[in-house]
């Protein structure tokens, strides 16, 4: 049986995130799960909030006419309302406009909120800028409307690097896509470097005569440590959307509900909002669960315990560095990028995957002589990783 050529190289060139899963998967069958060290998926392990378990049986029980029907292709008014004020008490004092309901859209993950955005603006050829290292499955969304995806490198410590994007910028370019708090590195942009982006499309817009727009991925927002801010976007550019799950925060991710927010100072963001209404409904996505929506809708800011994170990644942090990795520490996320101690990447996580730790090479996210861990593991499993961890070190250096 054929299929598309395009499919097929899609396939070749699957994501290795996934790969290394399903590699955890046989080997925990093989050897148990409980002497392997999976450290390749962003899966959530932490519990999700106990006032999620409350609100879906009350939502159950009141068993409301339409629960789990069809609902408007933009997802449920009222939700939509609900998400709008929290983004007004959380960002809107840095705008001249409050959010309303027609700034949101419930969609399928932040995935889901990221295709309807290009979908209602790429035109074949059109090309979105991303910053290296990036989530790889960025290629594919942007492939899925015609798009290109074009990378530039990052700075110092994988914060934004201006230049960089700047000498990407083509007439072609219609985008710039961020991700804050980061995957794979788990850096928080700043609200200068956000600024200075903004200038910086502002400028290229005008010279272009197109107006480039600027896309957030930010599914870990909620995700960061010692009182760490996030900067919004939307004050930094009047063009902007961001692409948002409750996946991580809430710990989420089999539910697959997020929403996509326009920026509502945005002049004449209309026409924008009703195409990504319509890519919502002609992609198939039609909208997010129902139930999934009112819960959510309800539980406006509410998120796992962040701590737990931020114990594990201290505990990650501290026994690599005495291993002798060298890292970034992340001020978000729960992801590590240490670079590796030889050149071949892939060759370094098979020596990991020797030792029964799985990770995921950095080349997977267009970064080679990296890889990623993702700490969102049981704490013990981290602790009785770092005697494999530091095997898989002195083989490699020859200690």
């Amino acid at each position: 049986m054929s299929i598309s050529k395009k499919m097929t190289a899609a396939a070749a060139g699957s994501s290795m995130v996934r790969k290394m899963f399903e590699e955890g998967a046989k080997m925990k069958a093989q050897y148990g799960g409980e002497n392997v060290y999976d450290f390749s998926l962003g899966n959530p392990d932490v519990p999700p909030p106990p006032v999620l378990k409350e609100t879906l049986l009350r939502l159950l029980e009141e068993d409301r006419p339409g629960l789990h029907g069809y609902m408007p292709n933009a997802g449920f008014p009222q939700v939509r309302e609900k998400v709008a004020a929290f983004l007004s008490r959380e960002q809107g004092q840095y705008l001249q406009n409050p959010f309303s309901a027609n700034n949101v859209i419930m969609t399928v993950g932040a995935a889901g909120a990221l295709n309807i955005t290009l979908k209602a603006i790429l035109d074949p050829g059109d090309e979105v800028i991303t910053p290296k290292p990036y989530f790889m499955e960025y290629n594919f969304y942007a492939d899925n409307f015609d798009g290109k995806l074009v990378p530039a490198e990052s700075g110092e410590g994988f914060h934004l690097n201006i230049q960089a994007i700047a000498e990407k910028i083509t007439p072609q370019t219609r985008a710039v896509l961020i991700n804050s708090p980061h995957n794979p590195t788990g850096v928080v942009y700043q609200g200068e470097e956000l600024a200075a982006l903004g200038r910086l499309l502002t400028e290229a817009s005008r010279k272009n005569g197109r107006i480039i727009y600027l896309l957030s991925d930010e599914p870990y927002r909620k995700l960061v440590y010692g009182g760490a801010f996030v900067p919004s976007v939307f004050p930094a550019y009047p063009y902007s959307v961001i692409g948002t799950s409750y996946s991580k925060d809430m710990s989420l991710p089999g539910e697959r509900i997020g929403y996509a927010a326009v920026n509502p100072d945005m002049p004449d963001s209309g026409p924008l909002f009703e195409a990504m209404v319509m890519a919502n409904r002609i992609l198939g996505f039609v909208s997010a669960p129902s139930l999934a929506q009112l819960a959510v809708g309800e539980l406006q800011g509410v998120s796992v315990d962040v701590g737990l994170y931020e114990e594990r990644r201290d505990l990650m942090v501290e026994g690599l560095q005495k291993i002798g990795y060298e890292l970034t520490v992340p001020g978000g996320a729960f992801y590590l990028f240490p670079k590796t101690p030889i050149a071949d990447d892939a060759a370094f996580v098979d020596l990991l995957k020797a030792e029964k730790i799985l990770t995921v090479p950095g080349r997977g996210f267009s970064a080679p002589g990296h890889f990623r861990i993702c700490y969102c593991t049981p704490i013990q499993a981290i602790g009785k990783s770092m005697a494999g961890f530091a095997r898989a070190f002195d083989k490699a250096t020859g200690k």
